[in-house]
């Protein structure tokens, strides 16, 4: 199973927990590209975890030397394609669980499509989470008979994982006794965004209250924040490192406690919809119960697209001004608010199913893998098994 960050990593983990559930004689490898996806890769229910060498054959044959896979699995979208048809030439099923294809993915255009299209075209079987994806995986070279549409995992293991916050625990103090906005996996644009709508809002309601979680929580990016806050006139940005308390402006210092933190918040900004990096996750947020604000480059996530059909998110613009509107708009009506969250929840509770379908997916690779190892062994001609399904 590849899934190269933390999105694609959740996607994966809901399905392999099951798969480990039911088959615990398989062994599972799990790989990643981002280092911002070590720890979740470490907690995977896999035998092993660690990084995908280059998508060339000089290194990827050796692992597949070493590995001899059944199965080769791809969360998402991420599909590297000397791995798929290296493996695919070798016998291993190929697959792609909760897919999703962008109607603005570049992978869709010249020359990504052409250099990419044979990978797509040894998929085995493609689970793509709508028909929308659906027809865009046919576009990029999966055979139309090879997709299903199963749905998205990441709403079973947002859910799972806000269900698993204890009343108790010690990050939903940090949102007590005000109004409090979470910032997730913020980015510089982000932040000089949500530092000045703050200011604006401060005089408003002077308790309100700011959490920044940064996306790369670096040192210098750290004390790059402390300088922006101090610039536009803002209490010093107090460290979560440094504190257990609540405070008007504290910034998370370290990672993988963001789906947690949530629950401490009123209201939730997700960050990346403000340039070109892509919109992160909203359906943390939404599972924990909160109504989602993301900047207006939001069409990379269907999720998103969701919750604004919903009215359980609301776009804002480049501006602190449209920032400090929605901002305002729900802390001065609570009902609304709430309202909006509760709809945010509901969106999340009706995605669910995805992980079981593309378990179920990944049951059927590993089934018609093993029927055709024994068909080759059987034969006389002793041919390699077609990629086809109905093998």
């Amino acid at each position: 199973m590849h899934a190269p960050s933390v999105g694609e990593g959740l996607q994966a983990e809901a399905v392999l927990l099951r798969l480990r559930g039911t088959h615990p004689d398989w062994q599972i490898i799990y790989t990643h590209t981002s280092s911002s996806a070590d720890a979740l890769a470490q907690r995977q229910p896999a035998d092993r975890a660690g990084y995908l060498p280059w998508d060339r054959p000089r290194d990827l044959e050796p692992v597949l030397d070493a590995l001899t896979p059944r199965a080769v699995v791809f969360a998402k979208l991420d599909l590297w394609p000397e791995l798929a048809t290296g493996a695919a030439r070798r016998g291993a099923r190929i697959g792609l669980v909760g897919a999703t294809v962008s109607p603005v993915s570049s992978r869709l255009r010249w020359p990504a499509r052409a250099l990419l299209r044979a990978g797509y075209a040894a998929v085995t079987r493609a689970g793509a989470i709508a028909d929308g994806d659906a027809a865009r995986l046919a576009r990029l070279g999966v055979p139309d008979a090879r997709i299903q549409v199963t749905g998205d995992p990441r709403f079973d293991s947002a859910l799972a994982r806000a269900r698993t916050i204890r009343d108790d625990d010690p990050l939903r103090i940090l949102g007590t006794g005000a109004p409090t906005l979470i910032a997730g996996s913020t980015w510089p644009a982000d932040e000089a965004l949500l530092l000045s709508a703050f200011l604006v809002i401060r005089r408003l309601r002077p308790t309100v209250r700011l959490i920044l979680a940064p996306h790369e929580p670096t040192p210098d990016h750290l004390a790059s924040l402390d300088r922006a806050a101090a610039a536009v006139g803002l209490p010093a940005p107090v460290r979560l490192s440094l504190t257990d308390r609540p405070a008007p402006l504290l910034v998370i210092d370290s990672t993988g406690m963001l789906a947690r933190l949530y629950a401490a918040g009123t209201m939730a900004y997700v960050g990346g919809g403000l340039g070109s990096a892509g919109l992160h996750s909203v359906l943390e947020p939404a599972a924990c119960g909160l109504p989602v604000l993301f900047g207006p480059n939001w069409q990379n996530s269907r999720e998103a697209g969701l919750l604004l059909g919903a009215r359980a998110a609301m776009t804002i613009g480049p501006h602190p001004e449209s920032m400090a509107a929605a901002w305002g708009q729900w802390i001065t009506n609570e009902e609304d608010r709430k309202a909006a969250g509760g709809r945010a929840l509901r969106v999340v509770e009706e995605g669910q199913g995805g992980a079981a379908r593309n378990a179920e997916l990944v049951e059927g690779l590993m089934q018609s893998s093993e029927l055709s190892a024994q068909s080759s062994v059987l034969s006389p001609q002793g041919s390699a098994p077609s990629t086809d399904t109905e093998h």
